[in-house]
């Protein structure tokens, strides 16, 4: 075996030997911030407050598709109940809507007058004859 051959080998062991390490360290999370944290290098995180502590939950994990949520907080309505909601709504609607016509009325100015252009004046005759410039 040659000098040229071995090192070629070298090469290519070493090449292999750090793909597979950055492959490996891309599936651990975050190896740089984990350095620069442990090493003391990274910004000092200050303790949550309390209140914090005390209103949110410990483990934020995502929640998985089809995980049954807890029944609605408040039951729902009644046929009778929605219609009366609707009947409340559309009265409130046309008090609303009486208002604004009242206002409108009260507000509103009357259209200004059309204006009308004079007809031009008839101007005198003009040569026809264009100057040329030499």
């Amino acid at each position: 075996m040659n000098l040229a051959s071995a090192t070629t080998h070298r090469a290519i062991f070493a090449g292999c030997a750090f793909l597979a390490a950055a492959l490996s360290a891309g599936c651990s999370g975050n190896p740089t911030g984990e350095f620069v944290e442990s090493s003391g290098l990274g910004p000092k995180m200050a303790p949550r407050p309390d209140f914090i502590a005390a209103t949110r939950p410990q483990n934020l994990d995502y929640i998985p598709i089809g995980t049954p949520q807890e029944g609605r907080p408040t039951p729902a309505k009644s046929l009778e109940q929605v219609k009366a909601a609707e009947a409340e709504l559309d009265a409130v609607r046309a008090q609303n809507q009486s208002r604004g016509e009242a206002a409108a009325q009260l507000g509103g100015t009357p259209a200004p007058e059309t204006l009308t252009t004079p007809a031009p004046a008839a101007s005198p005759a003009t040569s026809t004859k264009k100057k040329k410039t030499p």
